[in-house]
């Protein structure tokens, strides 16, 4: 995170003052306009105070006991997927609601053995440990916790020799995987087969509409229902599709 700490010249008591005549302006400005506006900003310029004074405790993973370190495979004061998943668990057991992870690499053109192995080798330790440590304190039941990426790869080798590609894969929507733990979701279930070569689906298909139904049912949101009206046709999260995987719910 960038610029937590003051500029030179600007105590952490100066800017406290500073915020607490500013607010005590909109509080006055809001007594005489009513504007609701006007307490959103309140609220935003203490929200960003809150978050700008409790992140460095929160990003100080040092603390943390070996063993969870080690479960992780976090190393703190360096960048590492590992790191980020820890720090997830710190969001989470603060309150945060959403957190979101990124991992890139993964679009193996080329060698993709080779990246594949390298990649799971950087996030798969760290994943399970995410589960296993939310679970372990109690926060896996109302945490919903999704891994998946854009698309899946063809099974069919690519290669070329104009762009330097050889034994990789390419961009393949049609079949790919993805998985969900805590939150409401059913552990240890299986949903969804390809054919022999992995290219097409072949049964229990979920479409990424159905995947985000789902996702929103979780979360307590029927997605039906979130429809407007927009240029003569209908709107929502998932468009104008998606079914619930009720076989997935717990």
């Amino acid at each position: 995170m960038l610029d937590l700490g003051n500029p030179p010249g600007i105590s952490d008591k100066l800017q406290r003052k500073t915020l607490d005549a500013v607010k005590e302006l909109n509080e006055k400005r809001l007594g005489v306009m009513g504007d609701p506006e006007i307490a959103t900003r309140i609220n935003a310029y203490e929200m960003a105070y809150r978050m700008q004074t409790s992140a460095p405790e929160l990003v100080d993973i040092s603390k943390e006991p070996k063993a969870i370190l080690d479960m992780y495979g976090a190393e703190p004061g360096k960048a590492s997927y590992a790191n980020n998943c820890l720090l997830a668990r710190r969001l989470i057991e603060r309150g945060v609601r959403y957190v979101q992870l990124f991992h890139e690499a993964w679009d193996h053109h080329s060698e993709v053995a080779k990246g594949v192995k390298t990649q799971c080798g950087l996030t798969d330790k760290a994943n399970a440990a995410l589960v296993k440590d939310l679970k372990q304190r109690g926060l896996l039941d109302e945490t919903l916790v999704i891994w998946g990426g854009e698309f899946g790869r063809t099974p069919m080798v690519e290669a070329s020799v104009e762009l330097g590609r050889s034994l990789g894969r390419d961009h393949h929507p049609q079949a790919f995987t993805m998985w969900m733990a805590g939150g409401g979701v059913k552990p240890g279930v299986t949903i969804g087969e390809t054919d022999e070569f992995g290219f097409h689906i072949t049964k229990d298909r979920v479409h990424v509409h159905d995947l985000h139904a789902t996702i929103l049912r979780l979360l307590g949101f029927d997605h039906e229902k979130l429809t407007f009206r927009f240029q003569g046709r209908d709107f929502r999260l998932t468009d104008v599709a998606g079914e619930v995987v009720e076989k997935i719910l717990i």
